[in-house]
């Protein structure tokens, strides 16, 4: 279980930097066009991805549940969402490499974002953490690929290959 989620963490990390290789090409009229995105624009889908971060991360790493709206601006500064979204994807394989190995069949409790106290299976619920960005780095992909602008293979199998060599 371990080994799974660690190589989960990993991709999370790398299909995050070679997301951001083609995102930083981007003018910032359309890093920020609405483009029909659930959270309209490429910056406001990574600001979604950093909330998320930011709330799952402390749930799993300290206990807390922090209170924050799904949709909510984090960081403005287009160059400081970006520095905070690779230093957090890379935050995640210490901590499961901490864990021990009773956790994974545990539970995690957390209060959602509405305030609703919840208790979930951890395994799954990390998977989720790792689903969640994979969803929204396709919706980033789709628009960046939309607008014109060439796109990263960020598929997990990719960054298997490229370990494997």
């Amino acid at each position: 279980m371990k080994n799974y989620f660690a190589a989960l963490a990993r991709y999370n990390a790398w299909a995050t930097r070679k997301l951001y290789e083609h995102v930083d090409s981007l003018s910032d009229d359309d890093y920020r066009r609405d483009t029909g995105l659930f959270f309209t624009s490429v910056h406001g889908t990574l600001n979604h991805l950093l909330v998320g971060h930011l709330l799952w991360f402390r749930r799993f790493a300290a206990g807390e549940s922090p209170r924050v709206a799904l949709n909510e601006e984090v960081e403005t500064d287009r160059a400081r969402l970006r520095e905070r979204l690779i230093d957090g994807a890379q935050r995640w394989l210490p901590l499961i490499e901490s864990l021990a190995d009773s956790r994974w069949t545990g539970k995690l409790d957390y209060t959602s974002t509405k305030g609703v106290a919840m208790s979930l299976p951890f395994a799954p619920t990390l998977g989720h953490v790792f689903n969640h960005g994979t969803h929204h780095r396709g919706q980033i992909t789709a628009a960046i690929t939309a607008m014109g602008h060439p796109c990263p293979e960020i598929d997990l199998v990719w960054m298997l290959q490229a370990e494997a060599t």
